[in-house]
């Protein structure tokens, strides 16, 4: 009998998945733009109000989604039971070769380069920036393959790690009594609805990650149960989270500072603890990079394997590993592409596959939530409040990329997401239509 994938994660686990997913660099530098795009910081922790309303409506349907499936790479066998084996291939597809290749390469640069800050004082160099990162891809990498309890412990630690610095910062603004320097107003203070629009872009950007939790469904302990609480809960910590820290931010810095900083939480930081510097900050930059790192290798491969299981992907991405029970050959998969990206661009130039992450993201977080009214319409068990919600957020969602559309600075990265679709579907018509084929027939 072939080894199987076993059930490891219990909710806490589960939990730091969700909150490890979400909370990444993003938090450190999304302020920033977010105020940029405002006149007030009411209006700014508007944008962020409004992104976490978004994203609980995310989560709840998610959480639906969640009690219906206990398999590893849940969301793809979502998409594949509302829509077929063809939008669920592109999908896992997108995900491998665009979204989390880029996360990944990109991700593992920020760690390395903010790690050498806090232990050394100084960035690498150009030749190391690249080394460290594939180093530290294959060490994480490593980790994962070894267990899925391992994975999950580097998880818990670095989200443990990582909420504790983000709350320090916040309590240093609570207790601090240097007032924040003061500016002459940005503006009227007139607010827009396209103000509100464009903030959200960025904001719910940096909210994206909980739909991880489905992916490792099938190695959570009573997923049915555990899966949708540790969503719904996961997503609540992290609005609260990052409410916080923006008011942290303003409260420290002002608005103009936020507007204008260059590095928002050392300079927060030094406001109320100048010694404690640069270093210090970048170290808490590095604890949650490595976080996310980690759960890309954590969750992601589950979607590959799961794929590979159902026979439209390669045959040896959907075996387990006999002895340690992880899908070694999907992790190591990821890891390589990652690792090949920054080989061949460079830390300076890795971004520039990321371009269509937000749109390829969009499009089939639409498509996941929205399958809640098809499925609910072949019978099954789905309340009214959750098909709302899921109608809302795919709305939001459309509405985004819509708004991306709009901005002649964007558009390449609408065409670049939208290129991508077009050749995950070129390889599935070539290589796996036949096989889908046979196996819906």
């Amino acid at each position: 009998m072939a080894p199987t994938l076993v059930r490891a994660l219990g909710f806490f686990d589960t939990l730091c998945v969700v909150v490890g997913g979400i909370v990444g660099v993003g938090i450190f530098f999304t302020p920033k733009t977010v105020a940029n795009l405002v006149a007030t910081p009411g209006q700014a922790l508007l944008v962020w109000g409004f992104a976490a309303v978004v994203a609980y409506l995310g989560a709840i349907s998610f959480a639906a989604l969640g009690k219906r499936t206990d398999r590893s790479g849940g969301q793809y066998v979502i998409l594949r039971e509302a829509y077929g084996r063809a939008p669920a291939f592109l999908y896992v597809v997108c995900n491998l070769t665009l979204v989390q290749t880029g996360a990944v390469a990109i991700i593992a640069s920020i760690t390395a380069e903010y790690g050498a800050i806090a232990v050394l004082g100084y960035p690498l160099t150009n030749a190391a920036g690249v080394v460290v990162p594939v180093v530290l891809i294959a060490v994480i990498a490593l980790v994962n393959v070894l267990g899925v309890k391992a994975g999950a412990k580097v998880q818990n630690l670095t989200v443990v790690a990582k909420l504790a610095a983000l709350l320090t910062l916040v309590l240093l603004a609570v207790g601090s009594d240097a007032a924040p320097p003061s500016t002459a107003p940005a503006s009227t203070g007139t607010w827009t609805p396209s103000m509100l629009l464009a903030g959200l872009i960025p904001a719910m950007f940096a909210f994206g990650g909980w739909q991880q939790a489905l992916w490792v469904g099938g190695e959570v302990k009573d997923a049915e149960r555990t899966v949708p609480r540790a969503i719904l809960l996961g997503v609540l910590v992290v609005a609260g989270v990052y409410l916080s820290v923006n008011w942290a931010f303003f409260a420290l810095l002002g608005f103009d500072g936020v507007r204008n900083g260059q590095a928002l939480a050392a300079e927060a930081v030094r406001r109320v603890v100048p010694a404690w510097g640069e270093r210090a900050v970048a170290a808490a930059v590095t604890i949650s990079a490595l976080g996310v790192l980690n759960a890309q290798f954590l969750t992601g491969p589950r979607l590959t394997q799961a794929m590979a299981a159902d026979g439209l992907f390669f045959a040896p991405f959907a075996r387990v590993h006999p002895r340690f029970r992880t899908p070694a050959a999907a992790v190591l998969l990821l890891a390589g592409f990652a690792s090949a990206l920054l080989l061949a661009l460079g830390k300076d130039r890795v971004d520039e596959i990321t371009a269509g992450v937000v749109v390829v993201d969009a499009v089939f977080f639409a498509l996941t939530t929205f399958s809640l009214w098809i499925l609910h319409r072949r019978g099954a068990r789905v309340t009214l409040l959750e098909r709302l919600a899921g109608l809302l957020f795919a709305m939001a969602e459309i509405g985004a990329i819509l708004a991306l559309a709009q901005r002649d600075d964007f558009r390449k990265v609408v065409i670049s997401a939208l290129g991508a679709i077009g050749l995950a579907a070129v390889l599935y018509v070539a290589r796996f239509r036949r096989v889908g084929s046979a196996l819906s027939g």
